[in-house]
């Protein structure tokens, strides 16, 4: 078993300095022959694989949540299609600003999970109570979206607003909670703005495919039962 201290680049990031070691093992190194990370690089690494266990379970709370609440297994997907909108952002935010990837900003990320479910539960039990009424997919969409957006818009900006002043490094402690602020204002800025358009666009072509295929079995069904 060999060893070796180096000094690395400050200006590189814990992460991509993990995976550069990575790279360059995975093409010099003989087989049978491993890199080991110790310290802050062996608890990263452990720390990740924990984050994305979190993370994998929080969908899954998240979605048995709403399945119960919307007695539909169908529709909870549908509300959480700001999940993924939201960590693309929360990435984005990470990379624009040049921070790295660390505990803090996965800490955001997975907070992402439940954040930015209301967003789309707002919007989607509007619709659902308007259809209730006797409305139609379309008619339901276009009286819940601008009944919804201002709650949705006003709730949003308050955690966006409250998050600002670390993220932008002001205060005491800002090396640790700067990640994971920017991680929620990015997530919650991109989840915010494309759910009001994507959300309403997914929901209406589910629901109009769930009654054609509907109407299809009713049809199938009578047209057996004249013959």
């Amino acid at each position: 078993m060999y060893s070796a201290y180096f000094y690395s680049d400050p200006t590189t990031s814990l992460s991509n300095a993990i995976q550069l070691i990575e790279d360059a093992a995975a093409e010099t190194l003989p087989v049978g022959y491993e890199v080991g990370f110790f310290a802050r690089a062996k608890e990263f690494k452990r720390t990740s694989n924990q984050m994305l266990f979190a993370f994998l379970t929080g969908l899954i709370l998240v979605y048995m949540v709403l399945a119960s609440q919307f007695n539909s297994f169908r529709q909870p997907l549908i509300v959480m299609i700001s999940q993924p909108l939201a960590v693309i952002g929360g990435t984005f935010g990470i990379w624009i600003v040049g921070s790295d990837l660390n505990i803090f900003s996965m800490t955001g990320l997975v907070l992402l999970t439940g954040l930015v479910a209301k967003n789309s539960i707002l919007l989607i039990d509007r619709t659902n109570q308007e259809r209730q009424k006797g409305l139609n997919i379309d008619e339901a969409l276009l009286s819940a979206c601008p009944r919804r957006l201002r709650p949705i818009l006003m709730t949003s900006l308050t955690l966006i607003l409250a998050m600002m002043m670390p993220a932008l490094g002001i205060g005491s402690g800002v090396e640790l909670s700067q990640p994971l602020a920017i991680a929620i204002v990015g997530g919650m800025i991109s989840s915010t703005f494309l759910s009001l358009v994507i959300v309403p666009i997914i929901y209406s072509s589910a629901e109009k495919r769930k009654l054609r295929k509907r109407l299809y079995n009713l049809e199938r069904s009578a047209s057996n039962s004249n013959t």
